[in-house]
């Protein structure tokens, strides 16, 4: 006798946060995503982001850069301190500095206003697919991985791809979601030169709007933290017309 095979339930929407106080937008939005099928909830400030999402259930946020009370880059960071939430920015500001700060502070994705909503909703999908839907609950860092890869030795370096976490001479780098991203790269092939277009398209693989120069910005910053632990120190070289290669000596 055949037993009925169980039907599998759907998976449950997707529960977004937007943030934007131009009420306009904030419609077409909501109307655009919500028929996407996703839950979408609504705020006008920044204020209350940091305790809605500490509240959990939410798999990603809609973040505008200008919002009345505190900015979104300011929001941003309160989510980073935390949470690993996927974050898109949705900003009048276009120019490639206010991109590469927004992507420095940890968000997921720049989106310039005017936008397309098939657009948006597009890049909404393409980061829901990256990220567990538990990215967006309390204590859920970004890069968490299985415990069981125990740090690497490289030269001066070592390399923790687990809690995705890099030493220098002994001390512990503060770095940027796209600092670390792309150190690990380096890391991966000491002493290889590696293209700018081969470092972008590995530690940038998700940000869609990032080009060329945004290595070098990021690269300036990460030889910064590492002149903090030794000021003569320069591991990272330069290949002029090439692209970059680490010496770990």
């Amino acid at each position: 006798m055949l037993r009925a095979m169980p039907a599998h339930a759907p998976p449950p929407p997707s529960t977004l946060l937007l943030v934007e106080d131009d009420p306009a937008i904030a419609e077409a939005v909501l109307y655009a995503l919500r028929a996407e099928g996703h839950v979408v909830e609504h705020l006008l400030l920044g204020g209350g982001v940091a305790a809605r999402v500490r509240a959990g259930g939410v798999d990603l946020v809609l973040l505008d850069v200008g919002l009345p009370d505190i900015g979104g880059f300011e929001v941003c960071r309160q989510l980073r301190a935390f949470s690993a939430v996927p974050v898109v920015f949705l900003s009048a500001r276009g120019d490639e500095v206010d991109r590469v700060l927004g992507l420095e502070l940890g968000a997921d994705d720049y989106i310039a206003k005017p936008f397309s909503l098939r657009e948006l909703a597009a890049r909404v999908r393409a980061r829901l697919r990256r990220h567990p839907a538990a990215a967006g609950e309390p204590g859920v860092h970004a890069g968490s991985a299985p415990a069981d890869c125990a740090p690497l030795r490289h030269g001066r370096f070592e390399h923790d791809a687990a809690a995705r976490r890099v030493r220098f001479d002994g001390v512990l780098l503060d770095l940027t979601r796209y600092e670390y991203a792309l150190l690990a790269e380096l890391l991966r092939r000491p002493g290889a030169i590696l293209s700018r277009a081969q470092l972008l398209d590995r530690a940038w693989e998700d940000a869609l709007d990032s080009g060329e120069r945004t290595v070098d910005t990021h690269v300036k910053t990460l030889r910064g933290k590492l002149r903090a632990v030794d000021a003569g120190a320069d591991p990272v070289r330069t290949h002029r017309g090439i692209g970059y290669s680490l010496d770990v000596d």
